[in-house]
């Protein structure tokens, strides 16, 4: 994830990129609907398919920026390669330490 410092990240068309399930994030964002409706469950399965086909797709993510691309898993192989040769000469200086012995 970019979140945590990745410098190039890709998913597959396939991906479903979520925090959570979907079951699980249907039932705390659509829980008021689920309880009002007259048949909680049949709600339930449709707040969950709904959930599922508009935000757990990786177009959404890569929308949004969590991912550089969406790209075919047959040209995975050629995208790693040559994402690899771009981060070839990449340097990275490491932070100060935060803790330790201080110099004597």
């Amino acid at each position: 994830s970019q979140s945590i410092g990745a410098d190039l990240t890709y998913a597959w068309p396939t991906n479903e990129i979520a925090v959570m399930g979907a079951e699980g994030a249907a039932n705390v964002i659509f829980r008021r609907q689920i309880a009002e409706a007259d048949d909680p469950e049949a709600m339930r399965a449709s707040m969950v398919k709904e959930y599922k086909a508009e935000l757990m797709h990786p177009y959404y993510a890569a929308e949004r920026g969590l991912v550089d691309d969406v790209i075919d898993p047959a040209e995975t192989r050629e995208v790693l390669i040559s994402s690899l040769a771009m981060l070839r000469t990449k340097h990275a200086d490491l932070p100060s330490r935060k803790h330790g012995n201080p110099p004597q």
